[in-house]
């Protein structure tokens, strides 16, 4: 039986009323406008943030997509939007709950290929930790997080914390960069996806490496970085250079950069077959995830296709990445992580 095809990065919004966006917050409240067309607008208060269609919000639309693009499984996250990092963290607490239960039902229907994530409270990592150990017990299969909550970056004590409590839960991680940085220098063309995104993750995985963070975290910590990890693998020989020759590079960390890159994991998003022959060769074949950002416009179209065009990658390498790695990555902590698909790819 071949391996199933599952993407790692898909989001969703629950339909969720502009009342129910007030449990987070009196202003600019995350909510979802649906028309009587089927249309559908991402809010934020009074603001509209983003046209979006019914894939997603609705199952049965998406697993129709899902049908006709051959992906046997998707890993469901909240649309960063909804993170809340601003908000009180009682109410963001309560906000999480309610996300996360209607993660759940959107996933009720196809448990074996929706695969939900919960959010948490990240600007409270106690809570935080309470948040993701409840929702692991309603079964949720992972947590998704921002790449940063303010200018407390992953590296953060608190946040290192919260990383380590989920390695003691068995509870893997998808971390998605939001709120670039230089926003006043990236006005339009969607400058911020295009620029801040990549330099964001870049950011977040050099910190953790440099500051010393990894060694603080247990090895068991299944962390992965969406968007191919921006431009870190490009820019890997860069860092490796600084660490040797320059002493407040290394200050904080034994291994150089590359040798951390064990610790982590990256998706396929980055839409160039040429990139994800690099990518491969920097993080190594078991540790690129199908990634396809579905159902957002700038997401990988055909999902796989990238990984179907990718020159010198063997059958064996190609089924890890377009599926082996991410079921891998997903295993529910009981499971070893060789997990044996079911029947027809399911997990």
């Amino acid at each position: 039986m071949s391996e199933p095809v599952v993407d790692v990065h898909s989001h969703v919004f629950p339909h969720l009323t502009r009342a129910q966006g007030r449990v987070l917050a009196d202003a600019d409240e995350p909510w979802l406008r649906v028309a009587a067309d089927g249309t559908g607008m991402m809010m934020s208060g009074d603001a509209e943030y983003r046209p979006v269609h019914a894939g997603l919000w609705d199952p049965e639309r998406r697993l129709a997509d899902m049908d006709a693009a051959g992906v046997d499984a998707q890993a469901v996250s909240s649309t960063p939007l909804m993170f809340g990092y601003a908000a009180d963290p009682a109410r963001a607490a309560d906000w999480c709950e309610l996300v996360n239960e209607r993660i759940l039902a959107f996933c009720a229907d196809a448990p074996d290929r929706l695969l939900p994530l919960c959010q948490v409270p990240l600007q409270d990592p106690v809570l935080a930790c309470e948040v993701a150990s409840r929702a692991a017990a309603a079964g949720h299969r992972g947590v998704h997080i921002g790449n940063h909550v303010g200018d407390r970056d992953l590296a953060d004590p608190g946040i290192t914390a919260f990383l380590a409590h989920c390695a003691g839960i068995g509870l893997p991680v998808l971390a998605h960069p939001w709120d670039m940085l230089g926003a006043d220098r990236m006005r339009g063309h969607m400058l911020p996806w295009l620029s801040g995104m990549p330099a964001e993750t870049q950011l977040s995985i050099l910190g953790l490496m440099l500051s010393g963070a990894f060694e603080r975290i247990p090895r068991t910590l299944r962390l992965c970085f969406c968007h191919g990890g921006g431009s870190f693998a490009f820019l890997l020989g860069r860092a490796d250079n600084a660490w040797h020759n320059r002493d407040i590079v290394r200050a904080d960390s034994p291994l150089p950069p590359s040798g951390y890159l064990d610790r982590f994991s990256v998706d396929s998003a980055v839409f160039d077959p040429r990139a994800l022959r690099l990518l491969v060769d920097v993080m190594g074949p078991e540790r690129v995830l199908l990634g396809t950002d579905y159902p957002f416009p700038l997401g990988e179209r055909e999902p796989g296709s990238t990984i179907r065009a990718c020159p010198g990658l063997d059958d064996a390498a190609r089924a890890r990445l377009l599926g082996g790695n991410a079921r891998d990555f997903l295993a529910p902590a009981e499971a070893p992580a060789g997990l044996v698909a079911s029947e027809g790819g399911a997990l």
